[in-house]
């Protein structure tokens, strides 16, 4: 019982899972944070595409 209580102890003091799931949550976060700003620059870009499509002539 004592070996079982102080792997217990152990596995409670370890951090090192503790520390993948922060690393992994910021992560997540900066994935989208990068998803949304990709969408909001893609659509400045295709508006100022269709803008110079639209200043063109045709001959």
């Amino acid at each position: 019982m004592s070996n079982f209580i102080s792997a217990v102890k152990t596995f409670a003091a370890d951090e090192n899972g503790v520390t993948a799931i922060e690393y992994g949550l910021i992560a997540a976060l900066i994935g989208v944070a990068m998803a949304a700003s990709a969408t909001t620059v893609g659509e400045k870009v295709k508006a100022t595409f269709t803008y110079i499509a639209g200043q063109l002539v045709t001959p």
